[in-house]
């Protein structure tokens, strides 16, 4: 008796665990059981997918119009069936973008799936900012076609006529108008193509990051996505300790500052520990504070300054083009902030980025 007392107490501090981590969790996420019916949903969830109170209990076929995406019954079963995690990137109806994780829940003595949670992280910005992206590279190389294209007519007609002079003698007046008139023409060109270029340029800086009200979480849980597979094999711990939540800012931009202080701190770990990185954010005077600080091999004191040169790379670096550290200290610097740090070797660094409140 006292075993199946015990065996109650720990499924009502297993429920209640439950109950408060869908109750606090800042993501939409739900909860489907085995047989495929909608037992828990979080607050956003709720919020994003229109649910109520009366949802809970229904068979997950009858609310999935809800969703606005059409295979998830399909997917929410593979997942059961697999007992393996699925992730993709999707696209609903209303033209909305979302991380979507489908992850089994596993009875672990009885080695069964009772259920799956399945997490929405909303990538709508990201995706546009990739298309913008996209765009402008396709953009630079019709550009650069442009250039090395119509500029190289007028060009080789003007070496071919400077080359002419040479030859003209001082009483030639015919020849020396005709060689002018090509000079002049050539001239004429390509101050013409450097006008339209610069007019191109002018227009190209249409596509400014724009700032808005930002959840970091959400960020934060962006990059995690997106180092999935870096964090999953380098065995990292990534810890959140969030008091200030949110931050105006562009958000392409704060999503560059975060991807790259955690790459870094995965990338620099310390063989004889595993990585372990915190991120905080907090409040200090005019200034939002972010921290990012890892237990990895740390840096020199005599290159705390050179990391954030462009194209630095620490000796031990086996990958990267040396930017990251540089764009991050660009991006704050033009936003009116500051990046300090401090590490110590074979101990870890701590990255701290003050961007100003808005």
């Amino acid at each position: 008796m006292p075993d199946k007392n015990q065996q109650i107490k720990d499924l009502i501090e297993h429920n209640d665990e439950l109950e408060n981590y869908f109750s606090n969790t800042i993501i939409p996420q739900l909860f489907v059981d085995g047989e495929l019916k909608l037992q828990k949903f979080t607050p956003p969830a709720m919020k994003q997918f229109s649910l109520s109170a009366h949802d809970i209990g229904k068979p997950i076929a009858d609310i999935k119009d809800n969703f606005r995406f059409p295979t998830i019954l399909d997917n929410i079963q593979h997942v059961i069936e697999s007992k393996k995690i699925l992730e993709k990137e999707i696209q609903t109806t209303d033209l909305r973008w979302y991380q979507m994780n489908i992850i089994p829940y596993v009875i672990m003595k009885q080695n069964t799936t009772d259920g799956v949670i399945i997490t929405f992280v909303e990538i709508t910005m990201r995706i546009n900012d990739l298309k913008e992206q996209e765009k402008m590279v396709a953009d630079h190389e019709i550009l650069l076609d442009t250039i090395s294209h119509d500029i190289k007519n007028p060009l080789a007609n003007l070496v071919f006529a400077i080359e002419l002079f040479k030859d003209v003698t001082p009483n030639d007046e015919k020849e020396f108008q005709s060689l002018l008139k090509i000079v002049d023409s050539a001239l004429t060109k390509m101050h013409k193509l450097i006008k339209e270029l610069t007019e191109v340029r002018k227009e190209e800086h249409k596509y400014k990051a724009q700032e808005e009200l930002l959840n970091f979480e959400h960020i934060l849980e962006d990059v995690r996505l997106t180092l999935n597979d870096n964090i999953i094999a380098a065995n990292a711990i990534i810890i959140s300790e969030i008091n200030i939540s949110e931050i105006t800012f562009s958000r392409r931009k704060l999503r560059t500052i975060v991807y790259n202080l955690i790459n870094n701190a995965i990338k620099f770990k310390s063989a004889e520990r595993q990585p372990k990185i915190i991120v905080t954010t907090s409040k200090e005077g005019d200034f939002t504070v972010i921290s990012v600080k890892d237990n990895g091999i740390g840096i020199d004191e005599s290159k705390l300054e050179a990391i954030f040169s462009k194209y630095y790379r620490l000796e031990n670096a086996i990958e990267g083009s040396g930017i990251g550290l540089y764009l991050v200290k660009e991006i704050v610097r033009n936003a009116g902030g500051k990046v300090l740090v401090e590490s110590q070797l074979n101990k870890g660094t701590d990255f701290q980025v003050y961007l100003k409140t808005a």
